[in-house]
């Protein structure tokens, strides 16, 4: 019995980015996938995306006690875009693609790399758990549309709203760097913390961006599916 590879070859869905960042993250990454040493491959690069967002974590844990390891968060944050960035890249650039490897590979650590993040942010005094929580819910359910899009319309959307994982972790770095001097924010006459605010704003974006991309895709399969 023929396998599937055997009959029906992967075709790779078209990728979207259409980020604020996206044109000078592309010209970066080509200069660096062509000045990469001919040892280090995008599996090294994918470890290391996965490796810098657990230490990015375990910074945020340290935070609580020590206010300045807020500073190695955001280094590794850095770190884990060189890898979870230049891996694709990489790959592409050497024609060593391996589309169903990479996909799949590459998301499982986003989720796992997420849990490391959201988690070190609910154990950090900085973000509320809760809040923590629902940042790791949205974030997953934005996630799995895109999957189930990519595999029903064959687009894989890498950003939404000029939006993208580079933006995030930018928006990330910036709050890091504010949180040491400014760890609280004033709203409407309330006292909150910063990240509590941050977090609340970016799980209310990821929510409603999850509800507009999937209603946009269930009309958009609807009308090619229409029943006559």
């Amino acid at each position: 019995m023929a396998t599937m590879t055997q009959s029906q070859p992967f075709r790779p869905a078209r990728r979207i980015q259409e980020s604020l960042l996206s044109s000078p993250e592309r010209m970066a990454l080509r200069w660096l996938a062509a000045h990469t040493p001919r040892w280090v491959n995008s599996d090294h690069l994918t470890a290391l995306g996965l490796l810098s967002m657990l230490a990015a974590g375990c910074a945020y844990v340290v935070a609580r006690w020590y206010p300045p390891a807020l500073f190695a968060a955001c280094a590794f944050l850095v770190l884990n875009w060189f890898g979870d960035s230049l891996d694709g890249t990489l790959a592409r650039f050497r024609d060593q693609q391996r589309p169903r490897y990479g996909f799949y590979v590459d998301h499982i650590v986003d989720a796992l790399s997420a849990l490391c993040l959201f988690g070190g942010l609910a154990f950090s005094g900085y973000m509320h758990p809760f809040i923590a929580v629902a940042l790791l819910l949205a974030y997953n359910l934005l996630a799995i549309e895109s999957y189930l899009a990519t595999y029903t319309i064959g687009e894989f959307r890498l950003s939404h709203f000029l939006f993208g994982p580079t933006e995030l972790r930018l928006l990330l770095v910036v709050g890091n760097v504010f949180l040491i001097s400014h760890p609280f924010a004033h709203v409407a006459g309330h006292v909150f913390r910063l990240f509590d605010v941050g977090g609340a704003v970016g799980a209310t974006g990821l929510f409603f961006t999850f509800l507009i991309a999937a209603m946009r895709n269930t009309v958009r399969l609807y009308r090619q599916e229409r029943i006559r």
